[in-house]
């Protein structure tokens, strides 16, 4: 059931399903100590991440995205030293953040060694930034295409406004927007209220979607009063803290219910729900081989109308919520 689609109005190929892979790598130094690593806990070896690589892509999963931000550049460095003709490497600029746009081309080469790759599929803008110029950023990206290091152009954590802006400035040089990385699930509607999907939409920009399990509180692991230990406690309380757990219960029992009917779990529903979204790419985090396997059975069945309508139903709330 697995297939591919234009990322975007780019001609690059891309799955329904990526890989986030913020937390691999051996970071050292401070970079140990990146809140991502803290949370989610840091990586579990070179082999068990190369069996979580070559999982991902025997399934279809075949889209890694990294940042040269994540843990000092060890991301990077790690998806460097695994190679496969099918996978498509995503990064995003820059690596620090007194970084301006005229830095772009030097971290851009920064990252190309740390993958070890003359080019990538997809180079993203991180976050907007007062320091960096969107207009100016944009036009280097277009550099960088029509040089042959980047393939598609992408940015993450932009508003429908700032998305608008940047397709314009690329449109002038005849490169398409290809998408926006976004924090959205079924616990984190904003994208449909804030105008980033609509603007997704209408621009024919992809919405890739992290944290599409709500940072573990749609994975059912964690009942009423069973919180995550360390600082994903803390980082997530909007999922964790208060009473955020008893009313996500009933999602979560939702989802098991769906899920049974399939033979699936609670958290292979819930990005199934995003993957349903012809506009939404979806890019779990794995850890392992196992996790990495569980999440590219998301693309070995499908949701049906009533199904997608009675979770929309159940998360409605969240549309508007500050979580």
């Amino acid at each position: 059931m697995t297939h591919t689609q234009p990322l975007g109005r780019s001609d690059l190929q891309v799955p329904r399903l990526g890989v986030g892979a913020m937390t691999w790598g051996d970071a050292s130094g401070l970079a140990r100590f990146h809140p991502a690593k803290l949370a989610y806990g840091g990586a579990e070896g070179l082999e068990e991440e190369r069996r979580a690589w070559e999982a991902s892509i025997a399934a279809g999963a075949t889209l890694f995205d990294t940042a040269a931000m994540y843990s000092g550049g060890a991301s990077e460095r790690r998806l460097g030293q695994f190679s496969h003709p099918a996978a498509l490497i995503a990064t995003k600029f820059p690596g620090n953040l007194r970084a301006r746009a005229e830095d772009m081309p030097k971290e851009l080469n920064a990252s190309l060694a740390r993958l070890r790759r003359d080019s990538v599929a997809l180079y993203q803008h991180h976050f907007p930034s007062d320091r960096v110029d969107i207009p100016r950023l944009m036009n280097l990206m277009a550099d960088a295409v029509e040089a042959g290091k980047v393939r598609a152009v992408g940015v993450s954590n932009y508003s429908a406004e700032q998305m608008r802006q940047a397709h314009a400035v690329l449109a002038e040089r005849g490169i398409p927007l290809a998408s926006n990385q976004v924090e959205y699930s079924l616990l984190h509607r904003q994208p449909e209220t804030n105008g980033v999907l609509d603007a997704c939409r209408e621009l024919g920009v992809t919405l890739i979607a992290y944290q599409p399990l709500a940072g573990g509180a749609l994975t059912g692991k964690y009942a009423v009063g069973q919180r995550p230990r360390g600082l994903r406690r803390f980082m997530m309380a909007g999922y964790f803290g208060g009473d955020s757990q008893t009313a996500i219960a009933p999602v979560v029992a939702l989802l098991r219910e769906i899920g049974e009917r399939y033979g699936k779990t609670p958290a292979q529903v819930a990005i199934r729900w995003l993957i349903e979204n012809e506009c939404v790419l979806p890019i779990p985090g794995a850890k392992n081989s196992k996790q990495a396997a569980a999440n590219a059975e998301t693309l070995a069945f499908r949701l049906v109308a009533d199904e997608i309508a009675a979770l929309d139903a159940a998360t409605r709330a969240w549309r508007s919520s500050a979580k």
